[in-house]
């Protein structure tokens, strides 16, 4: 009797802990009243609600910006402010990610990305573009430009996704720990800040505000089951054989303190990007638009105006 008293009282205990932990979805409303600049910036692509911001004078050259896993366009915000004087910035949130909803179709592939990437050009008119794509924005940006080559004036890659990686096969799905699906219930801001630290090589820039900007964005309706799918769906292929078809002139943009993807995985994209040119950024960890963006920024407009005319 003592013992199924006790088991009892772990259960009730274990039950309340995780009451107390539980962590909801945050309301949609709040959320766009607090981070949507314009109703006008929610566009029906191909069924699913994106948000996009578009930016700049329409007849300059355009820029699409690509964020990473578990990131939106608000993480391009100071660099958007300084480029879209001069370029037409555009900049979207993939499905389950900041302010776009779930893809309607459940497809989280990157096949599915760059599809929706072509559709939305088309949508806003824009035939040619740079692409610039940070860790997993960085992948799908790579690919797009090996797929549909005649759409891509120039690529800018910072600390790309695609060779394979802890976690990560070639042509199998990721591993995918048993304890992340936890997250879409429990989800404390103390660990979900702890997740964040390696991104940055200077942990003064994760202030309580940037915090507070994922952290609310990663409980949008139905954020966290999405991005457990994109995991459970991202196939990593051997991207050297389209590595090698991209013709695009290329800058490629690592901070050597990254604790994402290493450094030294840029000598692999050198090797089988024709056109690259590396430019390696010290004391810079995975997000150098968030962590050091006017420093970042000098490669990045040398580069641009050397290859983009107005």
């Amino acid at each position: 009797m003592t013992r199924r008293i006790l088991a009892i009282a772990a259960a009730v205990a274990l039950i309340a802990a995780g009451v107390a932990l539980y962590t909801p979805d945050a309301d949609q409303d709040t959320l766009r009243a607090r981070y949507l600049a314009s109703a006008s910036d929610l566009r029906t692509i191909e069924g699913t609600s994106l948000h996009v911001r578009d930016t700049g004078p329409r007849d300059a050259p355009a820029l699409i910006l690509l964020h990473g896993f578990g990131s939106s366009l608000h993480t391009w915000e100071p660099w958007a402010r300084a480029l879209d004087s001069t370029y037409r910035v555009i900049r979207f949130d993939f499905p389950g990610s900041g302010l776009s909803a779930p893809d309607a179709t459940g497809d989280y592939a990157d096949m599915r990305s760059m599809q929706l990437l072509a559709t939305l050009m088309d949508t806003l008119g824009v035939q040619r573009a740079t692409l610039i794509g940070n860790s997993m924005g960085g992948r799908i940006a790579w690919a797009f430009a090996a797929r549909y080559p005649e759409r891509v004036e120039t690529l800018v890659l910072i600390s790309p996704d695609g060779f394979a990686s802890p976690g990560f096969e070639y042509d199998k799905p990721a591993d995918v720990p048993l304890v992340l699906p936890l997250m879409r219930y429990v989800m404390p801001r103390s660990v979900f800040r702890m997740s964040l630290e390696p991104a940055y090589a200077d942990q003064r820039v994760l202030t309580d505000g940037l915090v507070a900007r994922y952290y609310d964005l990663m409980l949008a309706p139905g954020a966290r089951d999405a991005m457990l799918q994109r995991l459970r769906q991202t196939i990593l292929i051997n991207p050297i054989p389209q590595l090698r078809q991209i013709q695009a002139p290329t800058l490629l943009l690592w901070g050597q303190q990254d604790q994402m993807i290493p450094f030294s995985n840029a000598a692999d994209y050198m090797k089988a990007l024709p056109q690259a040119t590396l430019v390696p950024l010290p004391n810079v960890g995975h997000l150098p638009f968030e962590e050091t963006p006017t420093a970042a920024l000098v490669p990045l407009r040398q580069f641009l105006s050397q290859r983009l005319s107005h």
